[in-house]
Order: structure tokens, then sequence, then C-alpha cells
């Protein structure tokens, strides 16, 4: 399909240059720094081998109703992290765990920190996280997880009125999943005190870091109470992370889980426009049967606007999804796709991380990435749970 004379994958990008700005709509001109061509994969029916869990769930001694809660989540067998890690969180090691999203690693940490709940009611946990989206889906995955008990938790995030939460932390909630500056700001209006939680977890650092969160995160680190239990989850370590897990744990263990780059199950190309316009193709591309469930990630948020706008013009059902959306917008528009209530699911990088999302047959980077990694995350997207996914790339 990609070979026609209408757009066609590329033999030669010694000369790429982003020409457009990546077609993002008023964006600046770049040029990336990496080839595209290696955003050319074939799918192989080549698999890795399976992690042989060393424990059972049940071997872990938790209480009876969080077993029972595990089993209705489907989860037969602990994953490399999840087997790796609870043992230690239930001694009460700090834990650091370098790895990918999709690993398991929120039930890794959710399983051992429930149970501490459970044996002594007055721990108080506290759970930072870089997007509102994972800090609503981890306190989600909490709930299913404690299930038929007396575990109350909170979401403090961004976009929504800081009213209602103010309201649930008055109940004195067991758990508190939230977003930096959200929770920031609530400090200062002195509805939480870092210093009572015992048990604080940070979550996806890198990306925290990524977007601008340095100065935030070491804030809340700093007023954190000692001795407490210190749990640091980041998919890589740079420097500015490494800085701030010098000072938040305290002899941790670390767990690396090592992942593919690029997970077999994904076809990846790379869209040829040959001088036509983006929204022309993504349209015929969107009209094709097999394009079922489809994520399509621009750079800016004017631009996913415009593409969303068209699309609807051309009776394409889309949601869409990025910064200038309320909260209460962005999840309804996440739950519209994962419920296939619309075909496509517009976003800048803020749904490149983290974001589960079932059975998505596409993922197209109609802007190019701004690096190589963050092209990984995104395709990330689809492929998952063993099933077969593709990848296309618009390129000049």
């Amino acid at each position: 399909m990609y070979k026609n004379k209408k757009y066609s994958r590329g033999k030669n990008f010694s000369r790429f240059r982003n020409k457009r700005g990546g077609g993002g709509f008023g964006a600046r001109k770049k040029i990336p720094n990496y080839n595209p061509m290696m955003f050319v994969r074939k799918a192989t029916d080549e698999t890795l081998e399976l992690y042989s869990s060393v424990n059972k769930f049940s071997d872990f001694s938790l209480n009876p109703a969080l077993l029972k809660n595990i089993e209705l989540k489907g989860y037969s067998t602990p994953t490399a992290i999840q087997d790796q890690a609870i043992r230690p969180l239930l001694d009460g090691r700090d834990v650091v765990g370098v790895a990918d999203t999709g690993t398991g690693k929120t039930a890794a940490f959710l399983l051992p920190l429930i149970q501490k709940m459970l044996v002594d009611n007055k721990e108080r946990v506290l759970i930072v996280l870089p997007t509102r989206e994972l800090a609503v889906q981890v306190e989600s995955e909490f709930r299913d997880l404690s299930k038929n008990t007396y575990l109350r938790s909170a979401v403090c995030i961004g976009g929504i009125g800081i009213g209602s939460q103010i309201n649930k932390l008055q109940k004195n909630p067991n758990l508190i999943v939230g977003t930096p500056g959200r929770l920031l700001d609530l400090e200062e209006r002195r509805k939480i005190n870092f210093s009572v939680f015992k048990t604080i977890v940070l979550d996806e650092v890198d990306r925290m870091l990524d977007m601008g969160f340095v100065k935030d995160v070491s804030k809340i680190v700093s007023k954190l109470s000692t001795p407490r239990q210190s749990l640091f989850f980041s998919a890589t370590l740079p420097n500015e992370a490494q800085k701030i897990l010098r000072t938040f744990t305290h002899n941790p263990v670390f767990l690396t889980i090592k992942t593919q780059a690029v997970a077999n199950n994904i076809d990846q190309d790379i869209v040829r426009l040959n001088g036509r316009e983006k929204l022309q193709v993504l349209n015929e591309l969107l009209h094709g049967r097999e394009f079922e469930k489809v994520l399509v990630f621009g750079r800016t948020k004017r631009g996913i606007d415009k593409i969303a706008k068209n699309l609807v013009q051309k009776r394409v059902t889309v949601a869409v999804i990025h910064g200038n959306k309320s909260q209460s917008q962005r999840q309804r528009a996440l739950d519209q796709f994962k419920n296939n209530k619309v075909k496509v699911l517009l976003a800048t990088d803020i749904a490149s991380r983290g974001l589960d999302i079932s059975d998505v047959t596409h993922v197209v980077n109609y802007d190019l990435p701004e690096s190589y990694e963050d092209y990984i995350h995104r395709i990330g997207r689809t492929g998952r749970a063993n099933k077969k996914g593709k990848a296309l790339t618009f390129v000049d």
C-alpha cells in the first residue's frame, strides 16, 4: 500500500530535512537528530525468552482480599519486576526500578504498598507522576486492587477544580496520587503535609524531568520526612535523575528490567508524501479497512486541533488530547478511544508514555518525534499484549 505513486517507502534519506517544521502548523523548523530509515522494520514472529517467575503471588503472604483482586485482574504469575520488587518492598527496603512502561511496574509497587496499608491503617502513601492521565490510571489500578477493603484514595491533579480534591484530602485517604504542580499547590494551601508520608513513590522520573519538573520534584523531596520507604522508577537514569535519586533513597535495591528497544510485533514503515498534503494522505489511510483503532501523534496543540477539524469534516470519528484541554476533556477523549466510540485519537506527546490502551491497530507519526526515544515511546502504544501492531511515520 505504501509503495504506490501516491505515498511510498523511501530508499535514501541522506538528504532528508524536515522542510515543513514537522507539518505542525507553526512549529519551528527542525532537523531531526536521527535517520528516519530507523523507522523501517518489519514485525517478526520471533519472541523474547519468557521470564520464568521464581514466585507465585500466593508466596508473598498477601491479604486474602488482595489475592482475590489479583485474580480478578487476570494476573496469573508475577512479571519480572513484580517478582523481583515485591519482596524487598514488603521488607521495607528502598527500591530503584529502571523499567519501561508495560513491564507491570505499577502493580509491582501497588501490591506491597496495599499490603502495607492493610497491616497498618495509619500508613499513608504518596505517589508522584508526571501527567494527569498517568495519575488517574494508577489510582484506577489501586481501586481495582484494593476492592472490598477499607482503603481510600485521592487524585490530586491540575485541570479540574481543586475544591473537590481538598474535600477528599479532608477524609484522610490512605493513598494520594498526584502531579508535582498540584501537589505543591495543595501543600502551599496547607492541605497536604509531605512530612506525614512514610512511603513515597516517584514514578516515570525521566519523563517528569523532560517536562520541566526538576525544581518541583526536588522541592517535594526536600520536604519529605526520614526515615521513610522510597520507591524510584524511571525508564532511564539521566544525570538530573541520579541527583534526585541520591537524595531520595537510602541503600536501595536496584532492579533493571531488560526489554527490547522495539517490540518485534510492531510493523514499522515510513510514508513518503512526495509533495502531497499530509491531511489528504492521512484521510486516505484512515479510510482503509485495516485502520480500526488509530493513535495519531502531532507536535503542536494547534496543529492537532486543525487535523481534528479536517477529519471531522471527512466524517472520521476523532477525539483529541493535548495540554490545552481540561482534564475532563482529556479523560473523556481517552475513555471514548478506549471504549471504541471513536476511531482516531489525536494527541501530542502527552499520550506517548504509560497509557495502557488495548487493541490500538496503528500509530501514525503525523509529525516527526523530537528524538528516537520519543519515537519508541509513541509506537509502544500499539503491538501490546502480544498482538501485532503497525507504526507509520510521515516524511517529506
